[in-house]
């Protein structure tokens, strides 16, 4: 596979979510847990998936980093809902690092700047309005903090 849109993914609610779906849309890939210290981002990230229509936040549960998401996606939904309010798009619990590791994760950490394995919770990875990946953002960078919010405003430019 070798374009964003040729992954399907399950979404907590147990439906399949085919990326292509997404086509024409800026989508920030977020790998979340519920009991990181990073958690609290998902504020943010409800904020930026309201403020942008053409603007797809997708969250993915991952347990790989100090075991921080041990839920279910049901545990993960509610959790989510009830505590920061998301309405955004969520995908089913997957590995995002790893001898297992998801294609799609595969893929994104291969087609990014830099190349390479996600460091920890609430990494985010940037796509444009093109399937390109065109942003990878650590931890450290809020979903609220400038350098991602300018790179948001180029990612909804028209696809070239």
């Amino acid at each position: 596979m070798t374009s964003f849109y040729d992954f399907t993914l399950k979404t907590l609610e147990g439906r399949d979510l085919a990326l292509a779906s997404l086509r024409g849309k800026a989508v920030l890939v977020v790998n979340v847990a519920s009991r990181c210290g990073y958690t609290p981002q998902y504020e943010g990230l409800e904020a930026l998936s309201k403020a942008h229509k053409d603007l797809v936040v997708l969250g993915v549960p991952a347990n790989e980093f100090g075991a921080q998401e041990p839920g279910s996606d049901a545990e993960i939904k509610a959790f989510c809902e009830s505590r920061y309010g998301v309405s955004f798009l969520m995908a089913s619990k997957l590995v995002v690092k790893g001898d297992t590791q998801h294609p799609l994760f595969a893929w994104l950490t291969a087609s990014a700047a830099p190349p390479g394995d996600i460091q920890w919770n609430f990494e985010k990875f940037l796509i444009d309005r093109a399937g390109r990946v065109v942003g990878r953002f650590r931890s450290g960078v809020t979903p609220t903090s400038a350098e991602l919010g300018a790179a948001i405003a180029k990612a909804l430019e028209p696809a070239t």
